[in-house]
């Protein structure tokens, strides 16, 4: 009887195989869904997966613009009102993380996760400079305001100037 049984079974798993597609070519289920969603703007796409624009809180902002050598343009401004205020400028590459360099002494690794840029709690010596008063840009969450180039390009410091110019560079 278990024979049987065991017999069965491996005639019952046999016929719940599925059988070859006779389209070499046919879309999953839920292909369409998704090309549908990604039509609509749902699906984030391979372009925005590089940070490109303004990331922003209330009192900074941060600017990214691509350049012709392929690093970004990049300009963050901190201002608090009063003589505190931070503003640093210069070039970002992003791979895995984004590296920001404001000066031979101010390197600093960013998180990014497609909506927002997080700037470590410690900062190296090096970026004090670009701070007045006891301003920092230690520790900031910005998150994407916009994607826009030409927002990214008129974005201004705490100083009045182009924090990130034209990203041609």
């Amino acid at each position: 009887m278990t024979r049987r049984a065991l017999a069965l079974a491996g005639l019952l798993l046999a016929g719940c195989e599925r059988a070859p597609s006779s389209a070499p070519h046919e879309q999953p289920a839920g292909a369409a869904l998704e090309r549908a969603a990604d039509m609509a703007g749902l699906i984030v796409a391979p372009a925005r997966e590089r940070p490109v624009g303004v990331f922003a809180t209330e009192a900074a902002r941060l600017c990214l613009l691509p350049r012709r050598d392929g690093a970004l343009s990049a300009g963050a401004s901190v201002d608090y009102g009063a003589g505190q205020h931070c503003v640093a400028r210069g070039v970002a590459h992003a791979g895995s993380a984004l590296t920001m360099q404001w000066g031979k002494s101010c390197t600093v690794t960013l998180r990014y996760d497609r909506d927002a840029l997080i700037v470590p709690a410690t900062l190296p010596a090096g970026c004090d400079s670009r701070c007045s008063g006891r301003a920092s840009l230690a520790g900031l969450r910005l998150e994407r305001l916009s994607d826009s180039i030409a927002e990214a390009s008129r974005t201004r410091g705490a100083d009045g100037r182009l924090l990130c110019g034209d990203g041609a560079s």
